[in-house]
């Protein structure tokens, strides 16, 4: 009798039409996963240009752990790496906010996730990749120049006073020291030593490989990655995602704020040229640094 009045009254029907008008966003008919870009080189670029770093990505971060209806948060990284302590920062505050949450973190590597990049990625309970992504270099380096023959070719005297013996240490116009060299190999270990044992914390028994061909500097594609334990599965955001949580799965994309004070801090807004004119004749020098640092490291990796 109720279903025959149901049916005569059209109340699911109309139900249903109500349901629509509401934005999907607040709609409880589908689980919610938002999504985080972390792209770029990680640390400071240039002071008007910076980089991937805890300060410019920590308000996204927490906008998204506390998108209401949330079943997850995913990271889409792009990155070949770059500043050690950034990389370690921004992986601490995701598995903060992911305990404090109580939110799994789904990681998708796009192009790279190196070094620093493959830091941050450790902070997923599952990490995923394309069979073309490059996964890995798990190892520190550092490089200079230099330029002690040069100065002296062009008639210039280098003058430089110091308090404290090693003050100078490696400086590219003077020859190198072996001692420097030593130190900062001695610097690298431990750092490197760092980056090992977060891997190892966060991969744990997923590890498949050796000590001795995980933690060289090397790095895989996407397979040959899964198979060493360093991601968990082939698979797209896209695809995995409704795998996982249905078809109906929103995915709301969790970007920086723009404006005038993001574009005035680095972070360029839609119709921020008049800004970008400004840097370009003030900082080129240190743009053009900065562009030819940032191409070499995204080289290594072949793009």
């Amino acid at each position: 009798m109720s279903e025959q009045l149901s049916d005569r009254t059209g109340l699911p029907n109309l139900v249903d039409r109500l349901k629509q008008l509401i934005p999907a966003k607040f709609r409880r008919d589908a689980a919610v996963v938002p999504v985080v870009r972390l792209s770029g080189v990680i640390g400071a670029v240039t002071p008007l240009r910076p980089g991937l770093t805890l300060a410019g990505i920590a308000k996204t971060l927490e906008r998204a752990f506390a998108t209401k209806h949330a079943k997850a948060v995913a990271l889409v990284i792009n990155s070949p790496g770059g500043s050690p302590v950034q990389s370690r920062q921004i992986y601490l505050r995701i598995r903060q906010l992911a305990e404090e949450k109580k939110l799994p973190v789904l990681v998708f590597v796009e192009d790279v996730a190196a070094s620093g990049g493959y830091m941050i990625a450790c902070a997923g309970d599952e990490i995923f990749c394309d069979p073309s992504s490059i996964l890995g270099s798990i190892g520190v380096v550092g490089g200079s120049f230099g330029f002690q023959d040069l100065i002296k070719r062009i008639g210039v005297e280098r003058r430089l006073y110091t308090a404290g013996e090693h003050k100078a240490m490696l400086d590219p116009f003077l020859p190198e020291d072996p001692d420097d060299v030593a130190r900062l190999k001695t610097l690298q270990r431990e750092i490197h030593a760092i980056f090992i044992a977060l891997v190892k914390a966060s991969r744990g028994a997923r590890l498949a490989g050796a000590d001795d061909d995980l933690f060289t500097g090397e790095y895989w594609a996407g397979e040959r990655s899964v198979s060493l334990g360093l991601a968990d599965g082939i698979g797209d955001i896209r695809s995995t995602l409704r795998a996982r949580f249905g078809e109906k799965v929103l995915t709301p994309v969790i970007a920086p704020a723009s404006g005038m004070i993001s574009g005035l801090l680095g972070r360029r807004s839609p119709g921020a040229g008049s800004m970008a004119a400004f840097e370009g004749i003030r900082g080129l020098p240190d743009d053009l640094i900065s562009a030819l640092e940032t191409r070499a490291i995204w080289a290594k990796f072949g793009f």
